[in-house]
């Protein structure tokens, strides 16, 4: 399933905004403040809202008047996806809408809808329609051979009008679109990379995916080593290229059943525990793990890589991103860096402009002088750094 745009209403600094036509691989740029956390932030916030519901998705980030758009306060908070995904064999484009609304003073769902076009013609149709906690979903959507208005509506009502429809409806396969949804955003990966959270000692368990922040980065490798071992190997390989006199890195179980992950330099006899390592190897080894999962989540996101790593690396990190985003993994990452950004593609970059207290999303592509720039030899990061992405530069 790939994520093809986004569309937010009064959500914080974004009053009005859409990110269309997303690719594989996108790059957000833009100044402090301008919004690049916020942007992500909506998968958190829809990923906290089915976890828990949307009231304590949003007390989490100060409660529906901190969240909603400054001077719009009377107003909803509107959020659109749009995703492909294969239903009856056929790659179809799913929007999933949300509005959130004040009522006596609290948060509610004044609508989720879930719709897909059923045929090559005509309106896209509701697989599932809820409002202020009640609604229907469609129990026989692959019956291809009914029209329209002879499928089955299963109609509800949830426990509580802030709670997701498809949190609870997810969870049964006959609501196809409604699981597939649910699926994907409990698969999304949003990296919150913590250097010193990677450094800890972990007790003994399993772990096939790096956490958020990193804290399980030695039960990972320590399952990529022991399941996938050609994996870890190439790991390994990339990693004694790109940081000089790394040849080994080993997660070790002790007697007192805690994982240890200790890095073996060339020029010593003894290998080093991670705490003992520098901040750039620890990030570097951390990425490669996470790039070479064996099973690439289908959204990654990731705030700014760039942090401790050697500017003469960031070529490498962003091919790395490309190519887990060719082997199925959707990647957006946001970034600071001339040096990651002459690795981008133009048509993977956009950036954010905040004027007067509201945030836009423009597409590098989509404007001439730097469009032409980049078709004349120079590179995207010295575009950039010329102040040539109109809005994007702090001054």
């Amino acid at each position: 399933m790939k994520i093809e745009s986004i569309s937010l209403k009064n959500f914080k600094t974004f009053q009005s905004a859409e990110l269309k036509d997303i690719p594989p691989m996108c790059v957000i740029v833009g100044a402090n403040g301008s919004g690049k956390s916020t942007l992500f932030d909506v998968f958190n916030f829809i990923k906290d809202a089915m976890k828990d519901n949307v009231q304590k998705a949003l007390s989490k980030r100060g409660g529906f008047k901190e969240v909603v758009s400054r001077g719009h306060e009377n107003e909803q908070i509107e959020l659109k996806i749009q995703f492909r995904m294969p239903v009856a064999n056929v790659q179809r484009l799913v929007t999933y809408q949300l509005q959130i609304t004040l009522k006596n003073n609290r948060p509610i769902i004044k609508r989720e809808v879930l719709r897909y076009k059923r045929g090559a013609y005509g309106s896209p149709y509701h697989f599932l329609d809820f409002q202020y906690g009640k609604g229907y979903a469609i129990t026989n959507e692959e019956d291809f051979n009914k029209p329209d208005e002879q499928l089955d509506r299963e109609e509800q009502t949830l426990d509580s009008p802030n709670i997701l429809a498809i949190k609870g409806l997810g969870q049964f396969k006959r609501f196809k679109a409604a699981t597939a949804f649910r699926q994907l955003i409990e698969s999304w990966n949003l990296s919150d990379f913590k250097i010193n959270q990677a450094r800890q000692i972990q007790d003994d368990g399993y772990a096939e995916h790096l956490s958020s922040e990193g804290e399980n980065l030695s039960l990972v490798a320590q399952f990529i080593y022991e399941e996938h071992r050609d994996i870890f190997d190439k790991i390994l390989s990339k990693l004694s290229e790109r940081v000089p006199g790394i040849h080994n890195v080993k997660a070790k179980t002790t007697e007192e059943g805690r994982v240890l992950l200790k890095f073996q330099d060339s020029a010593f006899k003894d290998p080093f525990l991670a705490r003992y390592v520098s901040d750039g190897t620890i990030k570097m080894f951390a990425y490669l793990i996470l790039l070479h999962e064996p099973s690439p989540h289908p959204l990654l996101c990731v705030e700014e890589p760039e942090n401790q790593l050697y500017p003469d690396l960031l070529y490498e990190l962003a091919e790395e991103f490309r190519l887990y985003s060719l082997r199925g993994g959707q990647v957006m990452v946001s970034s600071h860096s001339p040096d990651f950004l002459n690795a981008i593609e133009l048509d993977e970059i956009f950036w954010l402009v905040k004027k007067d207290g509201y945030t836009t999303i423009r597409r590098a592509r989509e404007v001439e002088l730097v469009s032409n720039l980049v078709k004349g030899g120079d590179k995207p990061g010295w575009v950039w750094k010329k102040g040539l992405f109109e809005g994007a530069n702090p001054k």
